[in-house]
């Protein structure tokens, strides 16, 4: 069940809560219910009060209503992951379940909302923990029992500080603007905290749904390290059908992606938006040459090396693929006796602007005879 607690109308707006609904679809995690406002249940909340009122569990103060703590004794939450938790009544003081303006408190409406909608498992960060109680209190003197509670330890960065955008991706979209799949980005934070055994990493969500269990899942904060999360999402992507990854990379740049792009970037990616520093080139012309890649690599007979390139390039017949392409190249290093960088990096800076690019080979076949001797010719152009 989804549900949008949104008794907070200040921090509740339409755009957070599609912020929430955005991710959860991108994540491809749907639910049978929902989503249900928090908010639209006030006459609920209000008869719930009332009961409390009623029963002598609640009275008014000051235009608040607030539920009455017991002076001894003790509330015990049972935590599935932490094991019971006591918490002394004599540490928590009446406390308000509905404002003076008569709209209800946080705790009040969930715990109302557990109930009503039959809630049998709160999975949640332990920075609730300290609601717990208030809400168990709130169901007890309501005459119902409290759902399962488990309380999850919160992420950290690298650093062992709280997680926080200056580690970087905060965020699901960010995830998302980065270039992440959304399978990946389910199956890593899926291992945050918690695992299957000591050794498995790669679980789909079938697995992951199949196997978790609340008993496995740590008491310590996890780690949250994007480079994991990099390496993870790399093994995914190369495992996608050539098709399916042009069709995301063409999903996430609103351009077409020609197919020889995807073929020769595929196995160098570890997130879509790696695709157009190697590959970019094969989508559109560069606009500029890298000034710091030009003066390192167009120097020292590097233009004659080039167009000793160009004419041997010329000169492949059909088809003008990989293999062909190599044996000129390869031909041109031996004529001029020459290290094979001093070639092929002139051509890679003709043809992408910079000295990044997949197998020089690759590249030149994947743009084609006429291209790539326009690219030259411009570079040549350039460097008079």
């Amino acid at each position: 069940m989804l549900r949008i607690e949104d008794t907070d109308r200040e921090r509740s707006t339409a755009e957070n809560v599609e912020q929430i609904l955005d991710a959860l679809r991108w994540l491809e995690l749907d639910w049978d219910e929902g989503p249900l406002s928090q908010a639209e249940r006030r006459p609920e909340h209000t008869a719930a009060i009332d009961q409390l009122i009623a029963s002598g569990d609640a009275y008014e103060d000051e235009g608040a209503i607030r539920l009455r703590v017991p002076d001894e004794g003790e509330t015990v939450v049972h935590d599935s992951i932490r094991g019971d938790i006591t918490f002394p009544h004599s540490a928590i003081q009446d406390f308000v379940v509905r404002r003076s303006d008569g709209s209800p408190l946080y705790n009040l409406a969930v715990a109302v909302d557990d109930r009503d909608m039959g809630i049998t498992h709160v999975v949640r960060g332990d920075d609730h923990i300290s609601n717990t109680p208030r809400q168990v209190m709130i169901l007890r003197a309501l005459g119902a029992e409290p759902p399962l509670y488990a309380h999850l330890p919160l992420l950290h960065g690298p650093d062992g500080k709280k997680l926080s955008k200056r580690h970087g991706a905060a965020s699901v979209q960010e995830l998302r603007d980065a270039g992440y799949l959304p399978e990946a980005v389910r199956n890593y934070v899926s291992l945050l905290g918690w695992g299957y055994d000591e050794s498995t990493t790669f679980m789909s969500t079938s697995e992951l749904i199949e196997r978790f269990d609340l008993a496995r899942v740590s008491k310590n904060p996890a780690v949250f390290d994007e480079q994991k999360l990099r390496w993870m999402n790399g093994r995914y992507l190369r495992e996608l059908a050539p098709e399916d990854l042009r069709a995301r990379l063409e999903s996430i740049s609103g351009r077409d992606v020609p197919p020889e792009a995807v073929a020769i970037s595929q196995e160098k990616m570890q997130t879509l938006a790696d695709f157009w520093p190697l590959a970019g080139f094969l989508v559109e012309r560069p606009a500029a040459y890298d000034e710091k890649a030009w003066r390192k690599v167009m120097s020292d007979g590097a233009a004659e090396r080039l167009q000793a390139a160009r004419k041997a390039l010329e000169a492949v017949g059909e088809p003008f693929a990989t293999e062909q392409v190599e044996t000129a190249l390869r031909g041109v290093v031996e004529r001029l006796a020459v290290k094979p960088k001093d070639v092929f990096q002139p051509i890679r800076v003709a043809l992408t602007g910079t000295t990044v690019s997949p197998g020089i080979f690759e590249s030149v076949a994947a743009l084609g005879r006429e291209e790539t001797l326009a690219r030259i010719d411009a570079a040549l152009a350039h460097a008079e």
